[in-house]
């Protein structure tokens, strides 16, 4: 496996993870989502608000779905932090791509 990008078919899986939690806990709202972004190893977590789309989680892949490497957007900082675990949501932080969305939520929410 090539570990500079995300296999299609991870990509693809991903964003039916997404659409379903969209659906599900956001109620399907069109003017609040998460919106995937892949860049080579990395799963950006952005989420629409109303006509803005704003920075949340990134994911690295580790080559399994249920392992992603969790890291919160700071707006600090403006960076990614992957050692920040004190702040609301965190909990829900468990290597999936849905424990990430959930954790996002509390951790900014709308």
């Amino acid at each position: 496996m090539d570990k500079t990008k995300i296999p299609v078919e991870i990509q693809e899986q991903s964003k039916k993870i997404i659409s379903d939690f969209n659906q599900k806990e956001l109620k399907g709202n069109p003017d609040l989502s998460y919106v995937p972004e892949f860049k080579g190893n990395y799963l950006y977590l952005n989420r629409r608000e109303y006509n803005k789309i704003n920075p949340v989680v990134r994911l690295k892949y580790t080559g399994n779905m249920k392992k992603w490497k969790f890291e919160i957007f700071k707006w600090s900082s403006e960076t990614y932090d992957s050692e920040d675990f004190f702040f609301p949501g965190s909990e829900y932080v468990d290597g999936t791509i849905q424990g990430a969305m959930k954790a996002g939520n509390e951790a900014y929410p709308v």
